[in-house]
């Protein structure tokens, strides 16, 4: 950023405490912090919970979660619903964060969560989505794209769900890991 989003002057650097060297606009008298964008992406179960929703979007023929943006002023786990009812005519309950992770790509915050959808009905879904499909829990990693941000998700969503279905006690998971 070389201009101030606010009054268009052009940004000095100037020291902030705790923060360090912070782009300033000498205009406003305002630190000025990088801009990004926040989305969500969802592991969406069905009633059961024994399937999770993949998708593929955009001519491509990748599996991935379920994702959208936050429209701004909106709470994401509202985004959560709107989004999956936006893309595939299903209401969601039990919307649970799961973790969050910076897209670089896209310049962007994913915040994910885990929900459950009231129906395994894909007959209302739109034209954002090019194909829908419901996979097993146990098959759902080797189906949706490798090595990218929805399969760190899921496998994530899955290696919770499965500390959690042990026991309490030692062998749990811990709820935050340190992230790299």
């Amino acid at each position: 950023m070389k201009f101030c989003y606010e009054c268009g002057a052009p940004l000095t650097e100037k020291y902030l405490e705790r923060e360090g060297m912070v782009q300033y606009c000498p205009a406003c008298g305002q630190f000025r912090f990088p801009i990004y964008n926040t989305a969500v992406s969802m592991v969406v179960l069905n009633p059961a919970q024994t399937h999770v929703l993949l998708i593929q979007q955009y001519g491509r023929t990748r599996n991935i979660l379920v994702a959208g943006y936050i429209n701004r002023g909106e709470q994401a786990e509202h985004a959560v619903a709107r989004e999956v009812e936006e893309e595939l005519g299903l209401h969601v309950r039990e919307i649970n964060f799961q973790r969050s992770r910076f897209f670089t790509p896209s310049n962007t915050l994913m915040l994910n969560f885990s929900c459950v959808a009231d129906s395994e009905d894909l007959s209302r879904m739109t034209d954002e989505v090019d194909r829908a499909a419901w996979f097993p829990l146990a098959d759902a990693p080797d189906a949706i794209a490798p090595n990218s941000l929805a399969q760190n998700f899921l496998n994530d969503f899955l290696h919770n769900r499965a500390g959690q279905a042990r026991a309490d006690g030692p062998q749990q998971t811990e709820k935050f890991q340190k992230m790299e």
